[in-house]
């Protein structure tokens, strides 16, 4: 079973930086595409970013692309979200999530299959 643990959230300032982490337990990372989604109250969850299995190919939803850029480690098992010029529009909680085996990235959170909690990001103007 795939567990992802995110860490990294908290409270900064509009024009500042946060680097999300999230660390898959098992030891098939490097083969799932990984991916980014955002929650805020009342909202919808939605795409922020993904990844492919081999990191090779990014994709960003408008309203972060040139903000955010997503990486990985594979053998760190660990993907990264680091987001720049952030925005109070950009406060919400970020949940990683892990797509389907070698399968390409997407923006569908339903073809998600393993989530982490989340962890809470806050923007103040």
């Amino acid at each position: 079973q795939v567990q992802l643990v995110e860490s990294g959230g908290g409270l900064v300032q509009a024009g500042g930086s946060l680097r999300l982490s999230c660390a898959h337990s098992g030891r098939t990372f490097s083969r799932y595409p990984m991916g980014w989604f955002r929650q805020a109250p009342g909202k919808e969850r939605e795409f922020v970013a993904a990844i492919s299995f081999s990191g090779s190919s990014t994709f960003y939803a408008d309203s972060v692309k040139g903000r955010f850029t997503i990486s990985r480690d594979n053998a760190k098992n660990t993907v990264y979200l680091q987001m720049n010029s952030l925005k109070p529009e950009d406060t919400a909680v970020y949940y990683c999530a892990a797509g389907r085996l070698f399968s390409s990235p997407t923006v569908r959170s339903d073809e998600y299959d393993y989530w982490g909690q989340g962890t809470q990001v806050t923007v103040s103007s």
